[in-house]
């Protein structure tokens, strides 16, 4: 084994320079910097390999899938498999022969020849702290609570990697982590993602915040922003507290640590770090491709982090707002698993994903970068009763692309279910193993806690399986994906078509759950209709004069869409409505006494989502005023519904999804029998539109 590392120097009774110089930190990275520098030095990495991937990667992007991706809707589909197990979604074929995915990859399906897919790792453990863990560390839990972040910790491998192998331009920020730190739910955090034993000053460094928001800028490099006189203050402030630990002799380290100071200082006010933060300079269409969302810009400033000297850069994937305490957060899809990762998860993976991969390729960085996407665990292979799957540690897949992988292939293989390994399986001290490899730290090496004692780095060995200079085949077929199946995702689409200008017919109200879009019944019973015009949507009579059609209480004529994700917190629908009828004398006084109008949020109850099986949380009841056929006049209707969890402490269910809808229902006790003459009497609806504002989270939980 290799020690791999020179214990850092410590100033008389055992407290260190990073230490005396926290206490008046000047930012977030503060003067902790100088000892970040002094690491890069005194690095040592010992005997390489000879094989030719180890060292390939200059730098890491690690995308945090948080939740658990179901293997199924994703790397490792089953066709063959029961449809309980199988899903929904169909398999299609990579530009590699003989590899599929699924179809919600389109994107990723056709640049597989880049990639190297595991289909066989595995935890075997359910947990997501503990799962989570040991993909985190290579090291299984042992700590008294997961859940928590303790000083006893084993350290995130990004610590590691901040320690042994420092960025060569920007030391301070040799390992980031974007855009918040990992929550379960609330205020917990898991361990893991710390630096643990190695002490907190080789913590990785944190930046919370929503790179797609307007204006966006990292609070903990606000001293490029201070005036020059403040600095040179500062700085001579610090020559006075150095001359005081100078007047005793410290040894080699302390009389280089001016030196190392002044690059600290040169490296912030030359603005690098601030520079590699300003996403807003990047062209429209390029933030566009990667995806308007805070993952997707996420993904891109991780790319400007790579490329200005940043080590590795770790994208959690970000909660969602109201989406703590509910029974599908994040890829945590315990309900509703078809919905979420064919409306959100999917099309943001698919979207920024490739989009980084054909970025790097395009700049010439991917030859020099490994990008890494997994999660902690994957999903279960039968699907639940809420339409969801629950948690899976026996095996999940990650891919891996860039630097000293061999792309084009999969390693290992799950069973017929998608359930266990069935071959070549992986566990996680061989991944962290294959990360530090990439890097040019030997997997076999040691490092030494705050105590001074010694640890191997991971008990695993890297997938050497995986690696190589070139690909894995040179064989190409034609990918099957339609990127029109799986469109890029708007953030604000919680309702499709809301105006009613899209190309997509009425589907039938009592049809199929999916494709997600406005169902509608009836469609063409005699007397009651619901139909698709130009712009707007017609709801109510449409008699063609044949005598003896009658109209019962309780018969309705519905126009309904399920909600994409629904979290916890407010929900808002506005309708533009008018009325239209070819006898405003009827319409005023016989429809509008017969007949209810209602602006709908509802509950499904049945697993195929018919709008005609569910439960009302919220019905307004409309009288929506007569105008001219060719001068409407339309009016607002709005409700507002808040969902909050009435049980804290569990996770809230919206079953099998919430709905809008607007109903024109017959309501009068007594048959109306329609004239024997052409008749039409409509509510017109314009558009609805759905505003959600999530449940606020409690922020205060810092690492």
């Amino acid at each position: 084994m290799f020690s791999l590392e020179a214990q850092a120097s410590r100033l008389c009774d055992g407290i260190s320079r990073r230490e005396v110089l926290r206490a008046g930190g000047l930012s977030v990275l503060g003067l902790s910097l100088p000892g970040l520098l002094r690491a890069s030095e005194n690095a040592a990495l010992g005997v390489l390999p000879t094989d030719k991937a180890f060292g390939r990667a200059k730098s890491i992007i690690f995308l945090w899938l948080a939740g658990g991706p179901p293997q199924h809707e994703t790397f490792d589909p089953k066709p063959n498999a029961p449809l309980e197990i199988r899903g929904p979604f169909k398999p299609i074929s990579t530009n590699v022969p003989g590899i599929q995915f699924c179809e919600l990859l389109p994107r990723t399906a056709a640049m597989a020849d880049k990639l190297a897919i595991v289909r066989s790792l595995s935890t075997n453990d359910n947990t997501h702290d503990s799962s989570g863990y040991w993909i985190w560390t290579g090291y299984k839990y042992q700590g008294p609570n997961s859940r928590t972040i303790q000083p006893t910790d084993w350290p995130y491998f990004g610590s590691l990697v901040k320690r042994l192998k420092p960025s060569d331009t920007l030391p301070p920020l040799s390992t980031v982590w974007l855009p918040d730190i990992a929550r379960l739910n609330e205020n917990v955090t898991p361990a893991g993602q710390t630096g643990g034993i190695l002490g907190q000053e080789w913590d990785v460094d944190r930046f919370v915040g929503d790179p797609a928001a307007p204006n966006y800028q990292v609070e903990g490099l606000r001293l490029a922003e201070l005036p020059p006189l403040r600095i040179n203050q500062r700085q001579q402030l610090l020559r006075q507290v150095e001359q005081h630990f100078a007047a005793a002799e410290r040894g080699e380290a302390v009389r280089l640590f001016d030196r190392y100071q002044q690059q600290a200082f040169d490296l912030l006010t030359s603005g690098k770090a601030r520079e590699a933060f300003a996403i807003e300079k990047e062209p429209d269409k390029l933030r566009d491709r990667y995806g308007r969302n805070r993952w997707g810009q996420c993904v891109l400033l991780a790319r400007r982090l790579i490329e200005s000297g940043v080590r590795l850069v770790h994208v959690q994937w970000p909660r969602e707002p109201g989406d703590n305490a509910v029974d599908n957060p994040l890829w945590d899809t315990h309900a509703q698993n078809a919905e979420r990762v064919e409306d959100v998860l999917c099309p943001m993976f698919d979207q920024g994903y490739t989009a980084l991969i054909e970025d790097l390729s395009q700049r010439g960085l991917l030859d020099e970068t490994l990008v890494v996407a997994v999660g902690e665990f994957g999903r279960t292979p039968k699907i639940n009763g809420n339409g969801g799957r629950d948690h899976w540690g026996p095996v999940f897949c990650a891919a891996f692309a860039g630097a000293g992988i061999a792309g084009g292939q999969v390693h290992g293989s799950s069973d017929k279910d998608g359930a266990y390994p069935a071959t070549d399986k992986v566990e996680p001290p061989d991944f962290t193993a294959t990360l530090f490899h990439l890097l040019g730290i030997p997997s076999t090496g040691t490092f030494a806690d705050r105590e001074g004692r010694e640890h191997r780095l991971t008990l695993g060995q890297p997938l050497h399986k995986l690696l190589g200079i070139e690909p894995a085949t040179r064989d190409r077929c034609e990918c099957t994906g339609d990127p029109a199946r799986v469109p890029f995702f708007d953030e604000k689409a919680m309702l499709l078509d809301p105006d009613f200008t899209g190309a997509a017919p009425l589907m039938p109200a009592d049809g199929p759950a999916r494709p997600r879009g406005w169902k509608a019944a009836p469609l063409d019973l005699p007397g009651l209709v619901v139909q698709k015009r130009s712009g707007e949507v017609v709801l109510g009579i449409s008699h063609a004069g044949a005598a003896g059609v009658q109209l019962a209480k309780g018969q309705l004529a519905i126009l309904a869409q399920e909600v994409r994700s629904p979290f916890s917190g407010t929900f808002r629908v506005k309708a533009q409505v008018c009325g239209e009828a070819t006898d405003r004398e009827w319409f005023e006084g016989v429809f509008l006494k017969q007949f209810t109008c209602k602006l709908l949020l509802f509950e499904y109850t049945d697993p195929a989502k018919k709008a005609t099986a569910r439960k009302d949380h919220i019905a307004l009841a409309f009288t929506p005023a007569w105008c001219e056929a060719a001068a409407p006049r339309y009016e607002p209707v709005e409700l507002t519904r808040e969902f909050v969890n009435p049980t804290p402490g569990s996770n809230f269910s919206f079953g099998r999804g919430l709905g809008v809808a607007i109903v024109v229902e017959k309501t009068g006790d007594v048959p109306l029998e329609l004239p024997a003459r052409p008749l039409a009497a409509y509510v017109r609806l314009k558009q609805i539109d759905l505003q959600f504002t999530g449940k606020p989270r409690n922020e205060d939980v810092k690492v």
